[in-house]
């Protein structure tokens, strides 16, 4: 059996290119058109500091890169690219500005009607994430968020108006992102005000089960509602490999890939894995102790979902034998492998990786997989292109996702069902983890500084015109 990359990396017909933002990271304009506050809008340092009383100058989502005025713009430049689908979140605090309302925002309504208006003029497919780290603040204040059963009726109620509103207009829905993410970031997460260190794993594992069932309940309404729609999870994917051969090491490792792999377990297979059932008897809890009722458990068996997305940014070693540093990675941490590169940002760049888990979670699930978010958060630097114009010569960015690519090819060479492959931060946005502008994923640069200051002027990198030829040639443009 081959390891290495074929000659010329091959995808199927129809595969969908494109990218992804986070309507908390682009739109902006967090009190205009009816909008309520959400949880970001008091997280100006991201999952750095502790939450501020009400939204603050310094934090850089408040205005974002004003997507909310410049969408039409925007998707223009992603068009130009030949984008076949766009990965974007509805704000659940413009259409339930407290979240808990019984009647919806027209005006938010509205805004993402204009949005999808624009992705049909241009021909590009709407991947639409229903949560996106963006709990409206009010339920994070009133109720603690996912750790109150009564989330699950407010999401309920959401998702349905969502599914009645576009469900004719949108094809692919995710019901939440990153949901394994509350394991670590409660609040960005979960919506959790109860800070991380005051926080009980009776109440952490209970806000879990709720997500999880809210989740096979709005699988269940889309299936009502717009039954052409296919619903998928989304989970933060992180190949965790033994630092050493040692069977402790190998072991660990299998229990840290376990506390990820349960989201996507019950996702697919409908049922808590027997491993999880363990960690919860281990901390003096049952199913029962989160309030799971045999019509919830019900529900999660009979509403799978339809595939399994993720982000892929890095891989992580777990020893159990050594006493190493842990390192940092998106959101979750892991022991730096000694065998990588590294990013600016201290992420491990393993291209291999993802191929990795491509084959993981197809063997384990056999689902079709939808990579949507992948990318390399750098500084980067404008000077003056060939035609005069400003632009970045983002090469470290082209290579990043070059190699990436040529793992998503060797996978499904491998017999692997890719759906598509969406960007992380298509066109410069604000990182979620660190609430900065100068952690750069776009291939579109825009002119703001973590200062706040700068034009909001648009700017094609060097990486536009690259994977504008990766689209059009079907991928057969890569270096393999």
């Amino acid at each position: 059996m081959t390891t290495a990359p074929s000659s010329t990396p091959r995808f199927p017909e129809g595969f969908l290119w494109g990218g992804a933002v986070a309507a908390n990271q682009v739109e902006g304009a967090y009190d205009e058109g009816g909008k309520g506050l959400s949880i970001q809008d008091v997280m100006p340092q991201g999952i750095k500091t502790p939450r501020t009383a009400e939204p603050t100058p310094d934090n850089l989502k408040l205005k974002a890169i004003d997507f909310y005025h410049r969408y039409a713009e925007d998707i223009a430049l992603l068009a130009e690219m030949g984008f076949k689908v766009f990965r974007f979140s509805i704000a659940w605090s413009r259409i339930f500005p407290l979240g808990d309302e019984t009647e919806p925002n027209e005006e938010g309504l509205a805004f993402y009607d204009r949005v999808l208006d624009e992705c049909e003029r241009h021909g590009i497919e709407p991947l639409v994430t229903i949560s996106h780290y963006e709990t409206p603040l009010h339920l994070a204040e009133t109720y603690d968020g996912w750790t109150d059963r009564r989330l699950i009726g407010f999401y309920e109620r959401y998702a349905r108006t969502l599914f009645e509103r576009y469900g004719s207009r949108v094809k692919y829905w995710l019901t939440f992102n990153e949901i394994n993410s509350v394991l670590h970031a409660p609040l960005l997460s979960g919506g959790i005000n109860t800070p991380k260190e005051q926080l009980s794993r009776k109440d952490l594992y209970t806000a879990i089960h709720h997500e999880l069932v809210a989740s096979a309940a709005a699988t269940r309404i889309a299936r009502e509602v717009a039954p052409e729609a296919l619903i998928g999870c989304m989970v933060i994917a992180m190949p965790v490999y033994p630092l050493t051969p040692d069977p402790r090491d190998v072991l660990r490792a299998m229990e840290v890939d376990h506390s990820n792999l349960a989201f996507s377990d019950v996702h697919v297979r409908g049922v808590y894995p027997g491993y999880f059932l363990r960690t919860l008897r281990e901390q003096g809890l049952g199913l029962e102790d989160l309030g799971a009722t045999e019509e919830e458990l019900a529900l999660l068996r009979e509403h799978t979902v339809d595939f399994v997305s993720f982000s892929y940014y890095m891989s992580i070693c777990e020893s159990a034998t050594q006493d190493v540093d842990a390192g940092e990675g998106n959101i979750m941490g892991g022991v730096p492998n000694p065998t990588l590169p590294a990013s600016q940002w201290g992420w491990q760049i393993d291209p291999i990786g993802l191929r990795v888990v491509l084959n993981q979670f197809w063997d384990r699930w056999n689902k079709p997989l939808f990579i949507v978010e992948n990318g390399l958060g750098a500084r980067d630097e404008l000077v003056t292109g060939p035609d005069g114009r400003p632009t970045v010569d983002d090469d470290y960015r082209i290579d990043y996702l070059n190699d990436h690519l040529v793992q998503v090819a060797e996978a499904i060479a491998d017999g692997v069902e890719v759906i598509g492959y969406t960007t992380w931060g298509c066109i410069d946005c604000v990182s979620a983890s660190t609430a900065q502008m100068s952690k750069r994923y776009g291939f579109i640069y825009v002119d703001r500084d973590d200062d706040g200051t700068g034009t909001l002027e648009r700017y094609r990198k060097k990486s536009f015109g690259w994977y504008k030829e990766v689209i059009a040639s079907g991928g057969a443009s890569l270096r393999a």
